[in-house]
């Protein structure tokens, strides 16, 4: 039997009772589209080699653990850890202009306080909570579109791809997901807005 057929679950499962081979297995099966996601967001190759090997440590380390929860999803698993990987990297290294004071310029012409004071902050979070809630409402597989594309920041060629199904079927899901979000917010006279 060719490695490609055996199912990541069995892998998975093969791999947390000891049989370390299946790790590699999982990893040559799965490489060029994890790396090739990774890269796709991070064109300078050193930092996705580090990235990658970052996302295979926590894979590990959480299979090690046994806080995976299997539900036949190791590739969308595995590509959301990267993903929030790279987001971790841009974040850490946010780069700033430099800035210097001249007489024409002040620093102080352009500095201003974005940040919500503390009612903005209180509304935005039970705006999130409120979303979170409805979108759990949704069809498990409008769902699953709906927060690749909307929190996992994915393509719809990616979320097709990871869910293995065409991009129309993925454009659809979105577009029954928003449907059903609108439908529930009337029904339940939510307001998202602060």
């Amino acid at each position: 039997m060719a490695t490609t057929q055996i199912p990541d679950a069995l892998l998975v499962k093969n791999y947390i009772a000891g049989d370390e081979n299946a790790l590699s297995i999982l990893i040559k099966k799965h490489q060029s589209k994890i790396y090739g996601f990774i890269y796709s967001k991070m064109p300078d190759r050193d930092v996705a080699d580090d990235i990658f090997q970052d996302t295979f440590i926590k894979v590990i380390k959480t299979l090690k653990s046994n806080s995976y929860n299997e539900e036949g999803k190791f590739l969308p698993w595995v590509m959301r850890i990267s993903h929030n990987l790279i987001v971790d990297h841009y974040r850490k290294n946010k780069k700033m202009p430099m800035l210097r004071e001249t007489e024409e310029f002040s620093i102080f012409s352009i500095l201003s306080d974005n940040s919500l004071n503390v009612e903005g902050r209180i509304i935005t979070d039970a705006i999130e909570k409120d979303l979170q809630k409805i979108i759990q409402e949704l069809p498990s597989d409008q769902k699953e579109v709906l927060e690749m594309r909307i929190y996992q920041d994915l393509s719809f060629n990616e979320i097709a791809e990871l869910t293995g199904v065409s991009i129309n079927t993925a454009l659809g899901r979105m577009r029954y997901a928003l449907m059903n979000l609108r439908k529930i917010i009337e029904k339940n006279n939510i307001i998202l807005t602060n």
